[in-house]
């Protein structure tokens, strides 16, 4: 086990959430070119290829990195996260990075309102006020009174709510297995699943978007792989609330690159957001 290093973790962390962040950037670019699932099941190839190497290199192997006592929910959380990943390039395409990833900032707030029925957790009064004050910022930033509310801002909410419940049934998972196991079929199963569903449309990529989605690959084996070694340094709640940094980059890479604007509600709506976010993890440690 590594020593712990909590400033280690954190820089790790911010440096994770700026990875993905080009990461969204450079899905969003392909994915006005090319087929999301075609983009996604790309990726995954990449993915399932990073994580067998990794699992080959660790104790025992693939084999025994792959043994699992509960295939069935590694199923599910893979086939969600893959599922949630198209959700959100296709967000992307139809919002832009910056109200996309303003709304898909409440996702710990939906894993902390769910993590009471589906784990079993408790979940206190304050916990549940900063819950209904971050749902309030996602209305704000959606405006779905203002006469002009476009359905397909819900969009990055649905992708918000299925990485919620991921991230609870990795926590699930990690009750009895690794998170080197949770990781391997995360690969497996997505790039199994996205063969399925993107094979039928793949279509001829210029030489310069093939170097845009290695690119991508690379970036996402690259994310994953410091947030792995961020956890192994640091403690999740001494260095989650620093996720909120993906914000901040995507933000400013939606107005440097793709001349996205950022509107005033969509800046106070995400504000509160992140303010709630933030006290649930504090209320969250506190309670330890």
């Amino acid at each position: 086990m590594a020593q712990q290093n909590t400033r280690m973790g954190i820089a790790l962390m911010i440096f994770s959430t700026f990875v993905f962040a080009m990461q969204d950037g450079i899905s969003s670019h392909l994915a006005r070119e090319y087929n999301v699932f075609m983009v996604v099941m790309i990726r995954f190839w990449f993915l399932a290829a990073f994580v067998i190497v990794l699992a080959s290199r660790g104790a025992g192997g693939v084999r025994a990195t792959a043994r699992t006592p509960i295939l069935w929910l590694q199923l599910i959380r893979g086939a969600l996260l893959v599922g949630q990943i198209c959700v959100m390039i296709y967000g992307f395409t139809l919002l832009g990075l910056i109200e996309s990833h303003a709304v898909f900032a409440a996702y710990p707030l939906l894993a902390a309102a769910l993590s009471g029925p589906v784990l079993g957790e408790y979940v206190g009064w304050r916990r549940w006020a900063a819950i209904c004050v971050g749902f309030v910022g996602v209305l704000i930033v959606l405006q779905p009174g203002m006469g002009v509310f476009d359905p397909a801002a819900v969009v990055p909410l649905i992708g918000a709510l299925m990485f919620a419940v991921y991230g609870l049934l990795t926590r699930f998972a990690g009750r009895t297995d690794s998170a080197a196991t949770s990781f391997f079929w995360t690969g497996i199963v997505g790039a199994v699943v996205m063969t399925f569903v993107g094979i039928g449309y793949w279509e001829p990529m210029s030489a310069g978007n093939w170097a845009w989605m290695g690119l991508l690959c690379l970036t996402g084996a690259l994310g994953h792989f410091t947030l792995i070694k961020c956890y192994e340094l640091a403690e999740v709640s001494a260095v989650q609330p620093f996720a909120y940094f993906q914000l901040v980059f995507a933000s400013a890479l939606g107005v440097l690159v793709f001349s996205e604007s950022i509107e005033a509600n969509v800046a106070f709506g995400a504000g509160l957001v992140v303010a709630a976010g933030l006290f649930t993890l504090w209320r969250q440690r506190r309670a330890r």
